[in-house]
């Protein structure tokens, strides 16, 4: 037996707001575990590492893409595939460095943060250090 459509919800949306609750959850719960953001932050990267070395195999299946170049072309496959097959977003890639093996990916809106409101008291808490380590994870597999 199926289940009758509700009119009016997209479940992408309903799977991205579960999704962003849900991380908010364990983030809410590592702070209680954790006396530091210090702490907290190692733990995100950690947990974000370990998605990565499995999500690549995921993405490089999915994605079809071949090869990349160099690191201008890596850079553009995480903002523009990596990013919008999995959250649904496409940062812009800037600030590269003069050497050209550095750059940030700037995300205009964040699925990660929608209903989050941070304490003063957590001022050091990179909220979304797991996106972090997910890249890196992602990335040493390759």
């Amino acid at each position: 037996m199926s289940r009758p459509n509700v009119k009016g919800l997209d479940p992408k949306k309903v799977s991205g707001e579960l999704f962003t609750l849900t991380y908010g959850a364990i983030v809410a719960q590592l702070l209680k575990d954790y006396e530091s953001d210090e702490e907290v932050n190692k733990q995100l990267d950690r947990m974000g590492y370990n998605i990565g070395v499995r999500l690549i195999e995921d993405f490089l299946a999915r994605s079809g893409i071949s090869r990349c170049n160099d690191f201008r072309e890596t850079s553009d496959a995480i903002a523009k595939i990596g990013f919008k097959m999995f959250l649904g977003i496409t940062p812009s890639v800037s600030n590269w460095s003069p050497a050209g093996d550095e750059f940030s990916l700037q995300i205009e809106s964040n699925p990660l943060v929608d209903f989050v409101e941070l304490p003063d008291s957590h001022s050091n808490l990179s909220y979304c250090n797991i996106l972090c380590g997910v890249i890196r994870g992602a990335l040493e597999m390759v």
